[in-house]
């Protein structure tokens, strides 16, 4: 089975706030960005999370100028960031005029793909970020996060019908993509697949997999997921991937090699 698998690369971003609690500076990524915009990623999420609070805090840096100079330096490869709907990337909820100025601002500095979740998700905190998201002609792509009450995906709540009903109702408001969020790698394999399934058999929108390896199950859940017919997982280099962070590139692309068609031509 071969399908057109495409790869977001979260090393500046995800990668070392889940290991490095965030630590790495703009001037540290400077080196290496340029051989990373020649691979053909699909995406590299570089900002947003908590990048912005950690650079003002302790970094001693001027959070948007991350975005304007890895723009420069990798201009084939579209920048992503994680936006917590009306919370941004701070820690409460914000005024629509803030939220608005806010995603004017990140466009402009050269955010490409929004990814925006809700931690409970409530599709009605992303109306007002999707609304100015489409104004300036950005990918908005819409998250459902992943949890369970039970030791399996299933039980009155988090059951199959409800991320279903919540996918399409997220695709209805506008979404021009859909990511399963799995921060807690609380997704197992053969859930993952009949998830992905059931995802890739409703909607018309490209379904990604962003799933961390606190469990150790990661590896095993993307395999599941790229099986199911999943377009986008997102993995970062092998330095800053595993334990609470996410999968690394390196084996996967010597496990996949043969199996399934990238998107990339760099690594075939």
């Amino acid at each position: 089975m071969k399908n057109n698998l495409k790869i977001t690369d979260v090393t500046f971003r995800d990668g070392h706030q889940s290991s490095l609690a965030t630590r790495m500076r703009t001037e540290d990524m400077e080196p290496i960005a340029g051989e990373m915009d020649k691979v053909g990623f699909y995406s590299m999420e570089v900002w947003g999370g908590a990048t912005f609070d950690v650079a003002t805090r302790f970094l001693n840096e001027d959070p948007w100028e991350r975005p304007r100079i890895l723009k420069k330096l990798m201009p084939n490869t579209p920048l992503q960031m994680l936006l917590r709907g009306q919370n941004l990337v701070g820690y409460r909820h914000y005024a629509d005029d803030v939220v608005t100025a806010f995603v004017h601002h990140a466009a402009e500095a050269g955010i490409d793909i929004f990814r925006v979740f809700d931690a409970l998700n409530d599709e009605r905190n992303f109306e007002t970020c999707l609304k100015v998201i489409k104004e300036c002609g950005k990918h908005a792509q819409l998250s459902l996060c992943y949890s369970l009450t039970e030791s399996k995906m299933g039980g009155a709540v988090f059951n199959l019908d409800y991320y279903i009903s919540k996918a399409l109702i997220l695709q209805d408001m506008g979404a021009d993509s859909l990511c399963i969020k799995d921060m807690a790698g609380l997704l197992a394999p053969d859930d993952a697949y009949e998830l992905i399934k059931a995802l890739k058999q409703t909607l018309k929108i490209p379904v990604q997999l962003h799933t961390h390896y606190t469990s150790g199950m990661a590896s095993m859940t993307c395999l599941k997921a790229i099986e199911a017919g999943v377009d986008i997982i997102i993995t970062c280099l092998a330095p800053f991937a595993l334990r609470s962070s996410l999968p690394a590139i390196e084996p996967k692309v010597r496990e996949w090699r043969g199996k399934y068609l990238f998107h990339w031509m760099a690594l075939r």
